[in-house]
């Protein structure tokens, strides 16, 4: 019999929640059959079976969190037709003895029996477990756990922390007040609504959009581009662009150049904080946001410096396309000095993007619009405009430094021939 463990995902990932299982328990599967995806905060991971076997046993059920290394499932070694037939004997009925067991601690007389484990709990519980404990002030001894094993989690964590104040509500008169508001919150509303538990994707974008705005000393600098010229190069070059490299001639690559050569005239924006030091980066990998099922993802373009037109619209839309089915593999978003993100793709007009940390700058692309611009003091024009906005880290990058990366980025996208040159 093998384990099925989570395994090493790189970078910041220590956990992750079981988003679904593909096969049952008592199935046959083969040495690389997909066995479960697993969320994480960055990517959806499929794992495989190691071997060819029958899945004996699921120990971690859908929807629970789980941490690298961590054995999720049992295997048992042998042919499919030799393991078949013991799974659909006495296996079998042991399987159905077995399997209600992980669901006996769930109900509300479960915490009684997982008493006798909560000493050990501390010793196994989740590194956001413990996070949550020490803010709280809570003894992990105390936490009575949900797991099968004893595991303390986060949310044995929170509701022992909701269930404390419970003790102290009788001595004052409008201690009451607290816990009784939830649950009159929750039962006051005469309209149908539905409550969603956020996914681990879209919890993690909650909490690093907050701590960008929390540690960074965030600004935003305007300015409006004249799309014109790309407008026209656009028309007159689509058709041969496309017969010639089978993708389609689009904004992103001339956004793409424009700050690549910005950004090479104003290195700090292509940097980072690390503690004291202001980390210059000599490489442009920029990250390009995708709007997908689970959430704003950034995957990155790497050294975008290097690559000519046609390399950069290819990789963005291979890069937006895995973003879309689920496919982004790690590398695909590690890393990544400056991020372009392009909310005219929805309509907006103006916006302010935040930071995507550690990176300390962010260009925000916004629709076409056609508006009157003076082209000179007796002509008016109507012209395709489109407002661009630079949200950057003060701590490091001055305003008028802001400013004139802006007036650059304009200027290349207003020229758009200056872009073989500059990118």
């Amino acid at each position: 019999m093998s384990e099925i463990k989570v395994p090493a995902m790189g970078e910041s990932i220590t956990e992750g929640t079981v988003s679904r299982w593909m096969v049952k328990e008592g199935d046959t599967v083969n040495q690389g059959d997909v066995l479960l995806e697993l969320e994480t905060d960055k990517v959806n991971i499929e794992i495989s079976a190691e071997e060819s076997g029958v899945l004996e046993k699921i120990i971690r059920q859908e929807g629970e969190t789980v941490e690298i290394g961590e054995t999720i499932g049992t295997l048992s070694a042998g042919s499919g037709g030799g393991s078949g037939a013991p799974a659909s004997g006495p296996a079998a009925e042991e399987k159905k003895a077995v399997t209600p067991a992980p669901e006996a601690p769930t109900p509300p007389p479960a915490p009684v029996a997982a008493a006798p484990e909560s000493s050990d709990s501390a010793k196994t519980a989740s590194p956001s477990a413990r996070k949550l404990a020490r803010e709280r002030g809570i003894e992990l001894d105390q936490v009575q756990s949900k797991d099968p094993i004893g595991r303390v989690y986060q949310d044995d964590v929170k509701s022992h922390s909701n269930q404390a104040p419970a003790p102290a509500a009788p001595p004052a008169s409008k201690a009451p007040a607290a816990p009784s508001a939830p649950a009159a919150g929750s039962s006051t509303y005469t309209k149908p609504v539905e409550r969603q538990r956020m996914s681990r994707r879209r919890a993690t974008i909650a909490k690093r959009l907050v701590e960008a705005q929390q540690t960074a000393a965030m600004l935003t600098t305007f300015n409006e581009v004249d799309m014109t010229a790309i407008m026209d190069v656009r028309k007159r070059r689509k058709d041969k662009f496309k017969e010639k490299h089978e993708i389609n001639l689009g904004f992103m690559s001339f956004f793409t150049k424009a700050v690549v050569g910005a950004l090479k005239k104003f290195p700090t924006i292509n940097a980072e904080i690390d503690g004291e030091d202001v980390v210059l980066k000599k490489y442009y990998d920029i990250g390009i946001a995708v709007s997908a099922k689970e959430g704003l993802v950034v995957p990155v373009v790497r050294d975008a410096d290097r690559l000519g037109f046609a390399e950069i619209e290819k990789s963005i839309a291979d890069l937006a396309s895995k973003a879309r089915s689920n496919t982004l593999a790690l590398s695909d978003l590690q890393g990544g000095t400056f991020t372009i993100t392009n909310g005219g793709t929805f309509g907006s007009l103006l916006s302010t993007p935040i930071l995507n940390t550690p990176q300390v700058g962010i260009l925000g692309m916004h629709k076409i619009q056609l508006r009157p611009v003076a082209i000179d003091a007796e002509r008016m024009e109507n012209r395709p405009m489109m407002y661009i906005a630079l949200s950057y880290d003060h701590r490091i990058i001055d305003g008028s430094e802001a400013v004139r990366f802006l007036v650059t980025v304009k200027e290349l996208l207003e020229d758009p021939e200056s872009l073989l040159i500059e990118g």
